[in-house]
């Protein structure tokens, strides 16, 4: 918690606040005085809704877990940005340094269609899971782990296959698009399997599968404004939506090749 040698904030909060995803919510203004700028975001919050509980009323609700940036858990629209204002930050690692004292703080949940409301700034981004079920594994014989040399991968692709890997699936990408679209997501993790050895045995079926999930839950399309990859707190790049959409054309091309040796 905090305890620092900064200073202290008085803020204003504007949060979103949302019994149930078929309740109509609002926002809701609330006081946060004497706020210790070594504080967390998260911290900030934790202490509000120690002063709502010892006043009897309903605590903001909101995700959260391991509180370093690594689970995916956490996430909302801080100011209209996605994580708050910082870079290649989560909610859970911004620091309230980075506001001012007198500054009103608006909160509200990821918007989109397929990452309806649970309560206050909580989603639903069981979605994300579903995409990943359709094709977002291996199949490899279970035994023991195999030699870390034993398979040669070039230095580029793992790099590339590591970068993609960095997603965490926090949701922010489809929040700060325009559209709701997911292909940020999806395509790192297509890319990541994709650029390994492991990966390559089903690669078509895993690209065709997961872009058919992606669709069917509802995620909106890309329109390459890179609106994603900036409000990325991992900052993963839109260079594995184009190797997605390469992944697409191989499938489809390897599709049309098989049919046509079949009528032959």
């Amino acid at each position: 918690m905090s305890g620092g040698s900064g200073k202290n904030l008085n803020l204003k909060l504007k949060v979103w606040r949302q019994k149930g995803p078929k309740d109509s919510g609002a926002f809701v203004e609330y006081d946060a005085p004497k706020v210790s700028e070594d504080s967390s975001f998260l911290e900030m919050l934790d202490q509000i809704n120690d002063r709502l509980v010892l006043k009897n009323e309903e605590p903001i609700s909101f995700d959260h877990d391991c509180r370093e940036g690594i689970c995916g858990s956490c996430g909302f629209m801080i100011n209209g940005n996605a994580h708050g204002p910082m870079k290649n930050t989560t909610v859970c690692q911004l620091h309230m340094r980075n506001f001012k004292d007198g500054e009103t703080i608006l909160m509200e949940p990821w918007r989109a269609t397929a990452f309806p409301v649970i309560k206050d700034l909580m989603v639903d981004r069981s979605a994300f899971d579903r995409i990943i079920s359709a094709g977002g594994y291996i199949s490899v014989d279970t035994g023991n782990a195999a030699d870390a040399n034993a398979t040669p991968i070039p230095k580029p692709d793992a790099d590339a296959a590591f970068s993609a890997a960095t997603c965490i699936g926090c949701g922010a990408c489809v929040a700060s698009c325009k559209n709701a679209s997911a292909m940020l997501f999806t395509s790192a993790k297509v890319s990541h399997l994709a650029l390994l050895p492991q990966g390559k045995v089903e690669r078509h079926e895993r690209v065709d599968h997961m872009v058919a999930q992606m669709d069917a839950e509802g995620f909106g399309a890309c329109t390459s404004t890179g609106t994603c990859s900036a409000s990325c707190p991992k900052g993963i790049s839109l260079a594995n939506i184009a190797m997605m959409n390469r992944e697409l054309l191989a499938s489809a091309v390897m599709k049309r090749e098989a049919a046509a040796g079949d009528g032959i």
